[in-house]
């Protein structure tokens, strides 16, 4: 829209607003999205909108036709960064309400797995070359506990699939030792400020909510078992800036690293499944369950009606509440800035395309 200030020989014409799409093909993005850019003349973002559903999984309809052993499968491909933590959500959910009492051991090594997890997906973000061999490290640690490197498939419902092999916790000591997140980069301070309201009028959680202020984290606010021990103290800054975003991945890597040593410190002996009948069926009725993923809440809806699939398999994915948190925080910003703001604002688009 061409604008134009006052009349006559004395009018300023201001340009003309510029409407540009960013992607489905971006290279900043975890998969395939769109942004839908307002551009002044002056390479200043006027307004932003995310459109989404260009890698549409179709994850909560596969979930009706599958029985609650198989769902695990489905369950950590929505955010493939964040499998182990999926897994995780929905198995409570089935354990919730089937009444299932989970093994010490269980319990303290899913805490230990899902901080592994999230080492490797913020580092993934990250990506220094020190981040990188940190990453291969704790990558390494999991897949040979798992056998997975993507796609873990190691929560069982009830437990784990198995015990992790002699040996690992030294090793996973060792891996940890190889873990450097960096420092965040200069130049980000003042960019892309997402305000605290914003955050919570959006649903804004994990890393880029508390880097807004939001003190919200499930680890303290709402624990699992493995994690009611360990004190974990959220890491909240308050300027919403890229480089306080950033900062926050940084710090919640060493925080992990923390956590993942205090679980080794504190692992029981003993079991760490119980035996399942050969059909699981969940009693009528619902419940919800939610993890701290590395990217925010991850929940999950399960209702049933008391047969061996369930019902409705709803879930609350940190990825598609975060991403329209973009119409707020990029006007504002220059398009020259905008590969930074976008590298601070971590999504993966399976999580948003659900």
């Amino acid at each position: 829209m061409e604008i134009t200030v006052g009349v006559g020989a004395g009018a300023r014409h201001l340009g003309v607003d510029r409407v540009v799409d960013l992607g489905p093909l971006h290279p900043s993005a975890h998969g395939a999205y769109r942004l839908r850019l307002t551009v002044r003349d002056d390479a200043v973002i006027t307004a932003a909108e995310p459109l989404v559903g260009h890698l549409h999984r179709g994850a909560e309809k596969l979930f009706e036709v599958r029985d609650y052993r198989q769902v695990l499968t489905l369950a950590n491909r929505h955010d493939w960064l964040a499998a182990f933590c999926n897994e995780l959500a929905v198995a409570l959910a089935v354990e919730r309400m089937t009444g299932m009492d989970v093994p010490a051991r269980a319990q303290v090594l899913r805490a230990l797995l899902c901080e592994l997890n999230r080492v490797v997906a913020h580092l993934v973000f990250l990506a220094p070359l020190t981040a990188a061999r940190g990453r291969e490290a704790v990558q390494t640690v999991l897949e040979e506990a798992s056998g997975g490197r993507v796609h873990f498939m190691f929560n069982r419902v009830g437990g784990l699939r198995e015990d992790v092999p002699a040996g690992w916790t030294g090793r996973v000591r060792a891996a940890l030792a190889e873990v450097d997140p960096g420092e965040a980069p200069t130049g980000l301070a003042g960019l892309g400020v997402l305000t605290a309201d914003a955050a919570l009028a959006h649903g804004v959680t994990g890393p880029i909510g508390r880097a807004s202020g939001v003190d919200l984290d499930l680890r303290r606010d709402d624990p699992l078992p493995g994690y009611r021990d360990l004190g974990v103290t959220p890491v909240v800054r308050t300027e919403g800036d890229a480089e306080a975003r950033v900062r926050c991945m940084v710090d919640e890597v060493r925080q992990s690293v923390r956590l993942v040593e205090r679980c080794l410190d504190v692992l029981p002996a003993g079991p760490v499944n119980v035996r399942l009948p050969k059909a699981i069926k969940a009693p009528e009725g619902s419940v919800y369950t939610r993890v701290e993923a590395p990217l925010g809440t991850s929940g999950v809806h399960l209702a049933s009606r008391g047969e061996k699939t369930p019902w409705r398999l709803k879930l609350r994915t940190p990825s598609f509440n975060n991403v329209q948190a973009l119409s707020a925080l990029l006007p504002g910003t220059g398009v020259d800035d905008l590969p930074a703001v976008l590298g601070s604002f971590a999504v993966v688009v399976g999580d948003i395309d659900k």
